[in-house]
């Protein structure tokens, strides 16, 4: 079951147990003049996504449906919600629409974007930053400036079932279950992401996996990712591969 929770201005998250794995899956709406929805979910959650965006807004309203990278969670139910919103557009990174969804059974509008570029939605605005490696080739992170609301996908996660809003610091946690899943294959661009958004300094920092977390939470996140192994160490979902 999917709960809602609206977070900020106009910032909810939808929130669902992953299956088989210790973690949440996280979509957003941002509801306004020209809404706009951030991951979908996988393709078996889309009712139950459906459900919690319709107790905001009609799912018919939608303008634009953001893909930060290309993989099941993010993106599973992405065709369906662009054909139920007359006028809907998917917006993904330049390199995701040249990469990947040239080449997938999606027919509907898309609008690839590069990085500093703006989609205003009426009060709220998106402003996008290409952030490759972090943890696909195609990634890209998300800032909305009027709330100061950043969305980094997969960064910032923590496990388990967590609140709506995360003020305890899991950044050990975090690099732990990085390591064990082999997410990262490289901490450099990871790295060199997180001192961008630290210049940001953003108020709400809204994963993917785990709950939202407020300005005076991050730092302890960073100091985590700076100071802990998290990148690719042989390990894939906690199944040692052989290195030589």
């Amino acid at each position: 079951m999917s709960h809602i929770d609206e977070i900020c201005d106009g910032i909810y998250r939808i929130s669902t147990q992953a299956w088989g794995f210790p973690i949440t899956l996280n979509q957003f709406l941002i509801a306004g003049e020209l809404p706009a929805l951030i991951h979908t979910g996988t393709f078996p959650l889309y009712p139950e996504v459906r459900k919690a965006v319709a107790e905001v807004i009609n799912p018919a309203k939608l303008r634009y449906v953001v893909v930060p990278h290309f993989e099941s969670d993010e993106c599973g139910g992405m065709h369906r919600f662009v054909a139920e919103a007359d006028g809907a557009e998917l917006l993904c990174s330049e390199a995701g629409s040249l990469l990947n969804l040239s080449g997938w059974d999606y027919s509907g509008p898309v609008r690839g974007v590069r990085d500093g570029d703006v989609v205003e939605l009426g009060r709220h605005r998106l402003r996008f930053l290409e952030t490759p490696h972090v943890h696909h080739w195609d990634s890209m992170m998300i800032f909305e400036e009027t709330t100061r609301s950043f969305f980094p996908a997969d960064l910032f996660i923590q496990p388990e079932d967590q609140p709506p809003v995360v003020r305890e610091n899991l950044g050990k946690e975090m690099c732990r279950l990085y390591r064990e899943v082999g997410i990262f294959a490289a901490k450099e661009p990871v790295l060199q992401t997180v001192d961008r958004i630290e210049k940001i300094a953003p108020q709400w920092i809204h994963p993917m996996h785990g709950g939202s977390l407020p300005q005076e939470a991050v730092g302890g996140y960073i100091k985590a990712l700076r100071e802990e192994p998290f990148a690719y160490d042989g390990r894939l979902f906690g199944r040692a591969l052989p290195t030589h």
